[in-house]
C-alpha cells in the first residue's frame, strides 16, 4: 500500500511533523517489512557476493505425472503395448519425433532440448514432487509430512533477494501451488509470491481521496501520485533505497502481472488457459522475476490415456510453442530458461484400463532457452521405455543446471532447522550436453 498526505501543519505533541507523510508499502511480502528494507537487503546480498545474474526460469509443472511415452519419447520401435498410443510426429530435427499431440512443438524442436533419461526413486505424487522440486527425496511426503527442503525457487529468492532491485517484481512467483514449492527452513520470507492471492491485491495503490479525488483507474492514480510527489518535494530527504521503493510503487511494473497490456496478436498466439499463464510468466521474467512456476494439472492418467492426451496435449503444444517462438523473437532465449517436467513418468506398459500408472524409474524433461545448447535429444531410454539406457540424469542434475543458468553457486550452504549449514546441492552437476 502507498499512502501520500501533503498536509502542512504544526508538529504534534511528540514533536513529529505531520507535513509530507509518505508510506511505501510491502507489495504483499509480509506485514511490517518495508520495500525499502528489502532493497537494502538485496544490495547487501550483492555486496556480499550473492548472485545478481539477470536470468530467469519458467518451470511448467505438469502435475499428476505426465506420461513420458506419449509426450517426448514415443518409442514406436517398442512392442505395441509399450509404444505411444497417440503415435508420433516428426520434428524439424532429423530423426527426432515427439508424441502425436505435439505438432507445434515439433516445429520449434530446434530451439528445445529433450532429456529422455531423467529418473529418480519416488513414485508417490507428493514424494516425487518433493524430489524434483527440491532435489531431495522425502519418504514421508505422501503421508502428509511437510516439505523438509527448500524448493529451487525459494533458494533463488534467498540468493538474489526477494525482489528485483529496479522493478520491485518478486524474485519467486508461482501461478498455481505445487507441493514442495515453499521455503522450508529458509523461512517464509522466501516463499513464492502468489498473484492469485491476497498478496496481489496488496500491490494496489491507495491514495488519499482529498488529494487525488476520484480514481478512474489505477494508472491515473499512479501518474497523479508521481506528479504530486514531484511538485511537493515529498521524496526529498528519503534515502536512496526509500526513493527506489517509491519509484517501484509508482511505476507501472505491476502491469507485468496483467496480459491485457500485451499485444492482442501475441495474446491470441498463446491461446487461452495455460497459454495466458505462460504469457504472464514471460512478462514477469521480462520485468525481473527470477523464477516462475506454472502448474498445469490433470496428468494422473491411470485410464483412458489417449483421450486424456488428446485433451491436454494440444493445450501444452500450443502454449509452449508460442512461448519458445516468442522468446526467440524477443531475444530472450539467452535470458529465460523454460523447464517442463512433472513428478515422475508413467508405467511403460499400458494397463487394463488403457492407461499408465506411476513410474519414477524413467521420465522425460523438455527445456528451451537459458543460453544452453538446444536442438538435441539427451539420453536414451531402454527398449521398453522403462529405464534409462544411458546414464540417468537426476533431480540434482536438473537443479544444478538451473543454478548454472541463474549464476548461483552450486556449492552454497544455508542453515537448516537444526542450526547446521547444509549444501543446497550435494551430488548434482549441470547436464553436460547443455552447458
Amino acid at each position: 500500500m502507498l499512502e501520500i498526505r501533503h498536509e502542512r501543519r504544526l508538529g504534534n505533541c511528540a514533536g513529529e511533523s505531520r507535513r509530507d507523510f509518505l508510506r511505501v508499502g510491502t507489495l504483499g511480502l509480509g506485514a511490517g517489512v518495508g520495500l525499502g528494507s528489502l532493497l537494502r537487503s538485496r544490495a547487501a546480498a550483492a555486496a556480499a557476493g550473492s548472485s545478481t545474474k539477470d536470468t530467469s526460469v519458467i518451470w511448467l509443472w505438469l502435475s499428476g505425472g505426465p506420461t513420458h511415452v506419449e509426450t517426448f519419447d514415443p518409442k514406436m520401435t517398442a512392442p505395441a503395448e509399450y509404444r505411444s498410443v497417440t503415435g508420433e510426429v516428426k520434428t524439424n530435427l532429423a530423426g527426432v519425433t515427439l508424441g502425436g499431440n505435439f505438432e507445434r512443438m515439433a516445429q520449434v524442436a530446434d530451439r528445445m532440448a529433450f532429456v529422455r533419461s531423467f529418473a529418480h526413486t519416488n513414485s508417490g505424487h507428493a514424494g516425487g514432487t518433493h524430489f524434483v522440486m527440491t532435489g531431495y527425496d522425502n519418504r514421508l511426503a505422501d503421508n502428509g509430512a511437510a516439505a523438509d527442503r527448500p524448493a529451487i525457487g525459494s533458494i533463488v529468492a534467498r540468493s538474489r533477494g526477494t525482489n528485483h532491485p529496479e522493478t520491485g517484481i518478486p524474485t519467486y512467483v508461482r501461478i498455481g501451488g505445487i507441493y514442495g514449492d515453499g521455503p522450508a527452513f529458509l523461512g517464509t520470507a522466501f516463499g513464492p509470491f502468489d498473484p492469485g492471492g491476497e498478496a496481489r491485491q496488496n500491490m494496489a495503490l491507495v491514495v488519499a481521496q482529498d488529494r487525488f479525488g476520484r480514481r478512474r483507474d489505477l494508472l491515473k492514480s499512479i501518474d497523479n501520485a508521481r506528479r504530486e510527489a514531484d511538485r511537493s518535494g515529498l521524496v526529498e530527504g528519503l534515502d536512496s533505497f526509500e526513493q527506489q521503493a517509491f519509484d517501484i510503487i509508482t511505476s507501472r511494473s505491476q502491469q507485468a502481472f496483467d496480459t491485457k497490456y500485451e499485444d492482442p496478436r501475441v495474446v491470441d498466439r498463446y491461446g487461452p488457459g495455460l497459454g495466458q499463464q505462460l504469457l504472464q510468466a514471460r512478462r514477469l521474467c521480462e520485468a525481473g522475476c527470477g523464477f516462475v512456476t506454472v502448474n498445469f494439472g490433470g496428468w494422473d492418467m491411470h485410464g483412458g490415456i489417449k483421450a486424456a492426451m488428446d485433451n491436454l496435449g494440444p493445450q501444452v503444444d500450443r502454449a509452449v510453442a508460442a512461448l519458445v517462438e516468442d522468446m526467440h523473437l524477443r531475444g530472450l532465449d539467452e535470458k529465460i530458461l523454460l523447464v517442463i517436467s512433472g513428478e515422475f513418468g508413467r508405467t511403460p506398459k499400458i494397463n487394463g484400463n488403457a492407461g499408465r500408472d506411476h513410474w519414477a524409474p524413467l521420465s522425460t524433461l523438455a527445456l528451451a532457452g537459458g543460453g544452453l545448447r538446444m536442438g538435441q535429444v539427451i539420453g536414451e531410454s531402454a527398449e521398453k521405455v522403462d529405464v534409462p539406457k544411458t546414464a540417468p540424469i537426476g533431480p540434482q542434475d536438473l537443479m544444478a543446471t538451473v543454478f548454472h543458468v541463474l549464476g548461483i553457486d552450486g556449492r552454497m550452504q544455508y542453515v537448516n532447522q537444526a542450526g547446521r549449514p547444509v549444501y543446497m546441492i550435494e551430488n548434482g552437476r549441470p547436464i553436460e550436453e547443455l552447458v
